[in-house]
This record gives C-alpha cells, sequence and structure tokens, in this order.
C-alpha cells in the first residue's frame, strides 16, 4: 500500500489541452506586454527600469528578442546603407561572424559588470543586468532601422542630419545603460560612473584571458596532431 502511495505522489497530473493553451496565451501575453513596455523605459528610464526589474515588467524573452534585433539592425546597416555613408566590404561580409563580434562582447560586459558586484555592493543579479543592456539597445533599433532607408535618399551634403541622428540613437543608448545599471544596482551617479570604468576593464581582462586560452589551446592542438602525423609516419 505503502508503495503505491508513494508511486501515486510520484506520478504529476498531466495538464489537459484546454490548460496548455491557457498557459500558452497567458505567455504571448506577457511577453507582447514586456515588448510594449520598452518604449515607456526608453521615454521613463529612472522608473522604467525600476520597474522593469523589481516590479517583474520585464522578460528574458523580450530581451533576447531586442538583442536579436540589434543585431539584425547591425548587419542590414552594413549590407543596406548607401555607400555614401559607410564604406563596407558587402561581398566579404559574414554575417554570422558580425553578429557573433557584437553578441560576444555584449554577453562578455553583462559577465563582467555582475563579477563586479560583489566588490561595489550590486544588488542586481545577472539576469537583471542583462535584461536592462538588453532594453537600453531599443533607441539604436528604432533609430537605426529607418536611418538605412533614409541613408538611400540622401546626398552626402546633406549627411549631417543622417550622422547627427546615428550619433543621437548611440547616446540615447549609453544613457540608458547608465541609468538601467544605476537603477539595477540601486547605486548614486558617481558609483555607477566608476563601476562602468571597473565594469569596462573587467570586460578587458576576461576578453584578455579567452584570447590566451584560446591561443594556448590551438598550440596545444597542433603539438599533438603534429605528434600524431609523426607517429603514423614512422610506423609506416
Amino acid at each position: 500500500m505503502s508503495i503505491a502511495k508513494s508511486a501515486s505522489k510520484g506520478v504529476k497530473p498531466l495538464r489537459s489541452t484546454s490548460e496548455k493553451t491557457e498557459s500558452r496565451k497567458a505567455w504571448w501575453k506577457r511577453y507582447l506586454a514586456s515588448m510594449k513596455y520598452g518604449l515607456h523605459v526608453i521615454t521613463h528610464p529612472f522608473d522604467g527600469f525600476w520597474d522593469l526589474i523589481h516590479e517583474k515588467r520585464g522578460t528574458i524573452a523580450a530581451a533576447n528578442t531586442f538583442l536579436i534585433l540589434f543585431l539584425i539592425t547591425r548587419v542590414l546597416k552594413l549590407l543596406l546603407t548607401s555607400f555614401q555613408f559607410i564604406s563596407a566590404p558587402i561581398q566579404y561580409i559574414n554575417v554570422f561572424q558580425e553578429m557573433g563580434s557584437l553578441a560576444l562582447p555584449f554577453i562578455i560586459l553583462c559577465l563582467a559588470n555582475w563579477a563586479m558586484t560583489t566588490l561595489f555592493d550590486g544588488k542586481g543579479r545577472f539576469k537583471d543586468i542583462y535584461m536592462a543592456m538588453c532594453y537600453a539597445l531599443i533607441p539604436y533599433i528604432l533609430i537605426q532601422i529607418p536611418m538605412i532607408v533614409v541613408s538611400n535618399m540622401l546626398t552626402y551634403e546633406e549627411g549631417s542630419f543622417y550622422t547627427v541622428l546615428l550619433s543621437f540613437s548611440v547616446i540615447w543608448c549609453v544613457f540608458l545603460v547608465f541609468v538601467g545599471l544605476m537603477e539595477v544596482h540601486d547605486y548614486g551617479p558617481g558609483k555607477t560612473f566608476i563601476f562602468l570604468i571597473v565594469t569596462i576593464f573587467g570586460a578587458a581582462v576576461i576578453i584578455f584571458l579567452l584570447l590566451v586560452f584560446f591561443s594556448l589551446l590551438g598550440d596545444a592542438l597542433s603539438y599533438f596532431i603534429s605528434m600524431y602525423r609523426e607517429i603514423v609516419f614512422r610506423l609506416n
């Protein structure tokens, strides 16, 4: 009897189709709401980032979407911007390499920021840092995509308008990153500024260590491959 009871306790009840449908609808509803909330974050960053993290208004799914859109925007900018404003060898552009060259440093920055929280008594988790920095990319997406189209309608003499808007999108993103990390870690402006400098230094150290590691790994693999070839040659 006890075995039957323990077995019955270990069996999870199967969810009905209607429950799965409702759960899926609830997920999509929250996802769309968190995507829409991004507009509030970039226009009201101080309370927007606070509610994003502490009131659970954001989602990792939306953050991933914004990061992917950022990477796609960068690739489209290289491929479709008028040659008057950008000189990119389109025939040599590797889409996945371009995305990776941005995504990897972005993740490393988030990781370095999270690692430095132990030194600066930061309150943010890696999930919170990642989410805040992804939401901070929204102005780049909203401004740069229309400017790709506009670049093909402007002359070179009208390029100042194009340059100003592109610079504005980057400055806006940097400002949002600053405010987002300030709200995530509950810092003041001065401490956040110092924390950002330390984060950049930490990210540089991580990248250096990764380069050294892969360099040593490549040398080790080359050594073992050459040794294997030498042994095979001598046996034959």
